[in-house]
């Protein structure tokens, strides 16, 4: 693995961290932030695997955008690709006034950001 890569999954990890606290917190002002670091998590293993491929990406929130270069050589990833397009929405608009999440959106955006995770890692010769 490389430097860069071993960086990314390392992001990638505290935002797992920091979702994953927060989902054992009872405040109920935690949706938001889960659902953040639900994304971001995701995004930076994507960037990852990007990276250790050696594939181009550009600065981007969007997961789609960064899961397509990867149909090649990940093609089981793709069956994650409506999962991962509800979970994009959580990169910017969440941060702001007038978006709003629930207990059900956290636990399904964790729960993508939790089965993406456990596949890249597998790509990357880490453990689960």
């Amino acid at each position: 693995m490389t430097a860069t890569t071993a960086e990314w999954v390392s992001k990638a990890e505290g935002d797992y961290d920091a979702a994953s606290i927060l989902r054992r917190s009872r405040k109920r002002s935690r949706y938001d932030a889960i659902c953040f670091h639900s994304q971001q998590c995701a995004e930076k293993y994507l960037k990852a695997r990007l990276n250790e491929a050696g594939l181009p990406f550009g600065k981007t929130h969007d997961l789609d955008v960064l899961l397509q270069p990867l149909s090649g050589i990940e093609p089981r990833w793709m069956g994650m690709r409506p999962a991962l397009k509800r979970l994009s929405d959580f990169a910017v608009a969440v941060r702001y006034p007038g978006w709003a999440t629930d207990n059900a959106a956290a636990s399904e955006a964790f729960d993508t950001c939790r089965r993406l995770r456990e596949l890249a890692r597998l790509s990357l010769g880490l453990k689960p």
